[in-house]
């Protein structure tokens, strides 16, 4: 009698195939972005042309904007302005510097909103009164408006000393941001910490396993999937929160003030403020790219057992 033995499926698909799925995968990811920013830009021109000068207008009210190159710019002469001079420098050296002062204050922002966001998810998730009493507020705290509150943690930190150093403007912004970047990494931190099954927590409790190793080798695993997309939402979160704090606070040397100075310079021609608003939605891109490094680092993880009915029954 002849044994018929029936593999997996994915036993017959070839290594270099399964292997190329994940870079063709980031490849295309790459050539939507390029494709988007293409369609915006062709969607801009398209305005120029086909807008007067002017806007339109219904009974009086514009509701149409205005395409003059004072109010929009052509594409190319937002990245043509990058080489005009600014001062001692170049309008793109000085986005370039504004704009790395600005990403490293946003950095620092999404690592404080990173520990306190977690340190705020294990702590609610490890008590559940505590949940229920300090969930809201953290919603609520959202609905603080930004603008209102920057001026207030500037003079708060303006008293206040760290080892014997004075409180710096740079502080200020830091903390502002990370109050924006903190709430997505504790609600999406919370929601991974309580994914595991119960029959997967009940099996570490029949091997004695206490309450810091079922953290740390079921739930924090199991939380990766749901950190990563809110590390990307609190990076942006970051960055619009630098931008917003420089600007309230009038902290100079970062992009979200450099704002400002184009924007009184944009009587003539806005190219300049398009510029600076362009590089500053970069800096968004770029600290989401980071996020990315740290998904990589944590690729492992990306299915952690024990966290849904594919894994239980494996």
């Amino acid at each position: 009698m002849t044994t018929v033995t029936i593999e997996p499926a994915t036993a017959v698909v070839p290594q270099q195939i399964r292997a190329a799925t994940p870079r063709r995968t980031r490849l295309l990811r790459v050539v939507y972005a390029v494709s988007a920013f293409v369609l915006v830009a062709v969607i801009w021109e398209l305005v120029k042309v086909l807008v007067p000068a002017d806007g339109v207008r219904i009974a009086g009210t514009r509701i149409l904007p205005r395409t003059s190159d004072g109010a929009l710019p052509h594409v190319w002469a937002v990245f043509t302005v990058l080489g005009d001079a600014d001062g001692k420098s170049t309008v793109g050296e000085t986005l370039l510097r504004t704009g790395l002062f600005t990403l490293g204050l946003s950095l620092l922002a999404l690592t404080l909103g990173a520990v306190v966001g977690v340190a705020l998810a294990v702590a609610m998730q490890r008590f559940g009164r505590l949940e229920r009493g300090l969930l809201p507020y953290v919603v609520l705290s959202q609905t603080v408006p930004l603008i209102a509150l920057a001026p207030l943690v500037a003079a708060w930190g303006g008293r206040l000393s760290i080892g014997g150093a004075p409180w710096r403007p740079w502080m200020s912004i830091v903390v502002i941001a990370a109050y924006l970047a903190f709430f997505p990494i504790a609600i999406g931190m919370l929601r991974g910490l309580q994914a595991p099954s119960a029959a997967s927590v009940e099996l570490l409790r029949s091997c004695s396993a206490g309450w810091w190793a079922t953290l740390t080798r079921l739930r924090f695993p199991a939380a990766v999937p749901s950190l990563i997309p809110a590390l990307r939402l609190a990076a942006a979160a970051a960055v619009i929160g630098a931008i917003v704090a420089e600007i309230s606070t009038g902290t100079a040397g970062g992009i979200g003030r450099q704002i400002i100075v184009f924007s009184q310079q944009a009587t003539g021609d806005s190219a300049r403020l398009y510029a600076a608003v362009l590089a500053a939605a970069l800096l968004g891109v770029v600290l989401t790219a980071l996020v990315g490094l740290v998904e990589l680092a944590l690729r492992r993880y990306s299915h952690p057992p024990g966290t849904g009915t594919v894994s239980e029954g494996r």
